[in-house]
Formats: structure tokens, C-alpha cells, sequence
């Protein structure tokens, strides 16, 4: 399927693991591919989003709001455990540092962050990502495309979430019409 995305779409793909990993989340769901998409304003389809308001960074906020921080820190915080409390106690005992992992001593495990950010391995698809992209080439073939665009990307992340999404929940949130941005999008298409 992958070899009819056009190189732009091939880059939104991309930039979905980036924005992942940026993100420090252990997975691609459909709202990096939203963020990948909005990382090229001079897509057209990007473009829709952005004349409607909603920008980069506004979604990026979004998404940090609605499926918060992919982070250790965050997820222990939650059930009650200070961290920053932990390593104080831990390097007051056994020396600053006692607790970082040395580069050759990281886990090479399928998506695991390194503490600077980068991924070790593949960052995997949701089930909703996957979808979502299987319906761009659907829509590719309904408009009568010979390559899946981006704008294609867009209307396929749409159609999976149709709101209930978190990609589809950023646009409810903006207050966006997912029907109305179709119809923006599916004009630009031609």
C-alpha cells in the first residue's frame, strides 16, 4: 500500500513516529498522524485545518491535554509516587547518577524511549492508526486517485474517528466540523 503514498504522504507517515516520540508516547495513533499533518501547512489539506484554526502547536496542546504525557514520570505520579523524591533518595544513597542508564545498558526492547528521546526499534500502529490509514487508500480509490495523497491521509483519519477518536476528539474540541472539513478537504482534491 505504501507505494502509492506520494512522497509527501510517505513524509506525514514519518513525522507521525516523530511526533510520537516527541510526545514519549509508546505508539502511532491517529492523533500523530493529525499532528504529521499539520507538520506540512503548505498541504492543502493541512491547510483546511489550519484556515478553520487549528494549528500545529494548538493540536499538539490538544493531544498533550486529552492523552497527556507518554512518560514514566507521569504514570507513577498518578498513583501517588514523587519520582524526583525517589532519585534523591536513591542517589543520597548510592551516588549522583546511580539511577541513569549507561548508553551501552539500554533496553533494546520494541518501543522503549531513550532518555534523550530517541526510540529504540519501530514505534508501533494502533489498531485506530492502522484503520485509518487503510482507509486513505479507500478514499484514494473513491475520488478516483492514481496515489494517496495526504489530504487522502486526512479524510481517512476522519472517517475512522468520526469524533470518538483522539484525532477526531482534537478537531470536536477546536470546534470543528469533521463533516464540513471532509467536504473542505475532498474539494481540494478535486
Amino acid at each position: 500500500m505504501f507505494e502509492r503514498f506520494t512522497e509527501r504522504a510517505r513524509q506525514v507517515v514519518t513525522g507521525a513516529q516523530q511526533e510520537a516520540r516527541e510526545l514519549r508516547h509508546g505508539y502511532i495513533g491517529t492523533e500523530h498522524l493529525l499532528l504529521a499533518i499539520l507538520g506540512v501547512p503548505e498541504d492543502p489539506a493541512a491547510a483546511v485545518l489550519i484556515e478553520a484554526g487549528l494549528d500545529h502547536e494548538a493540536a499538539r496542546q490538544a493531544v498533550r491535554r486529552l492523552v497527556g504525557p507518554g512518560d514514566d514520570a507521569a504514570a507513577l505520579a498518578a498513583i501517588g509516587v514523587d519520582l524526583d523524591a525517589v532519585r534523591e533518595a536513591v542517589e543520597s544513597a548510592f551516588g549522583e547518577g546511580a539511577l541513569d542508564v549507561r548508553p551501552e545498558e539500554e533496553p533494546k526492547r520494541r518501543g522503549w524511549f531513550r532518555s534523550g528521546g530517541s526510540s529504540v526499534g519501530r514505534v508501533p500502529f494502533t489498531a485506530r492508526a492502522k484503520k485509518a490509514l487503510e482507509l486513505s487508500l479507500r478514499e484514494s480509490l473513491r475520488l478516483k486517485s492514481g496515489e494517496i495523497g495526504v489530504g487522502h491521509l486526512l479524510l481517512g483519519v476522519l472517517r475512522e474517528g468520526e469524533g470518538e477518536g483522539p484525532a477526531g476528539r482534537v478537531l470536536l474540541d477546536h470546534g470543528l466540523d469533521p463533516g464540513a472539513v471532509r467536504q473542505a478537504v475532498e474539494r481540494t482534491l478535486g
